[in-house]
């Protein structure tokens, strides 16, 4: 009856060439008891695990990947992960379903979006389905609203048509000269948290990556441990590196934002390896927390 009574004094008022009332103030759409934000106050990670526009049956341990690291959140009480197959919360704009689902359906119902989160996390591979806003905002969210950033393995192996992003991100796969091997680690950066599992002369089996020349520098990312060139082949035909810098895992400074990468993750057994999960906490941690202000360093003579 009310809502009748408005529309016509509306109507009326325009008939007349007057300036219709305001509308009466809607009071505020809360949740009913029970369903509050049950996350309020923790600290919150996107974890988008894309792989729909790259190679989807090379990194099937992209499963076991985000599953570990949703527990590790969990376990350890540092954050609390939300695991998406897509990229549609990395936007600033609204997000909702679909169908019923979606703005203005029958059960309409809002997403999320990257403002919800304290960090984003990136197991992807190949150019994505983002759209150029939702690249800025991304872009936009680590080095003006100082978030964090961290990329696992494929991750350099994403968006090779979107520069700023490799840019961001310290660095843009190459190959794998290779393959699924052992090699040493030499750790640069023991002070780091997310080194405390690792030492010197490590052997670790993985599929270990080749940068490209550009935009890797080691002016601008702090390695953290790199591979040890005397324990993998530099004659192997994919090599392409003149100066054996294969880095295992990096910090940057990103505007306001800190980017943590590693290359490590392409075997299931990386991801059940303590190491590994130790370096994944911390590096998360340090993401959305900050810490130690990334240090570049150039490479340490032979």
């Amino acid at each position: 009856m009310i809502r009748r009574t408005l529309c016509a004094l509306v109507l009326a008022a325009a008939l007349m060439g007057q300036t219709p009332p305001p509308a009466a103030p809607q009071p505020e759409r809360r949740p009913p008891p029970g369903y509050q934000d049950p996350y309020a106050g923790k600290k919150r990670l996107l974890i988008v695990a894309d792989l729909s526009t790259g190679n989807q049956s090379a990194h099937m341990a992209v499963s076991h990947a985000v599953a570990v690291i949703e527990q590790l959140g969990r376990e350890s009480g540092a954050y609390v992960a939300f695991i998406r197959t897509d990229t549609d919360w990395v936007t600033k704009g609204e997000t909702w379903g679909k169908g019923n689902y979606a703005k203005g359906g029958k059960s309409q119902a809002r997403g999320k979006n990257l403002d919800y989160f304290d960090a984003v996390l990136f197991y992807t591979n190949g150019e994505t389905n983002m759209t150029p806003e939702q690249k800025q905002d991304l872009l936009d969210y680590i080095a003006k609203d100082g978030k964090g950033f961290i990329g696992v393995h494929t991750a350099t192996a994403t968006a090779y048509a979107w520069p700023e992003y490799g840019e961001m991100l310290g660095g843009v796969f190459d190959n794998h000269p290779w393959m699924i091997a052992e090699a040493r680690v030499i750790v640069e950066r023991p002070d780091f948290p997310a080194m405390k599992g690792w030492q010197t002369g490590m052997v670790f089996r993985d599929e270990h990556y080749q940068m490209r020349p550009a935009p890797y520098a080691r002016d601008k990312v702090d390695v953290l441990a790199r591979l040890d060139p005397a324990s993998v082949d530099l004659k192997a035909p994919m090599v392409h590196r003149t100066d054996a810098d294969f880095p295992v895992a990096w910090i940057k400074s990103y505007g306001a934002g800190r980017v943590f990468y590693t290359g490590l993750g392409h075997t299931d057994a990386a991801w059940d390896d303590p190491r590994v999960r130790s370096m994944t906490l911390e590096a998360i941690k340090w993401a959305i927390n900050g810490g130690q202000t990334p240090r570049p360093h150039p490479l340490a003579e032979k």
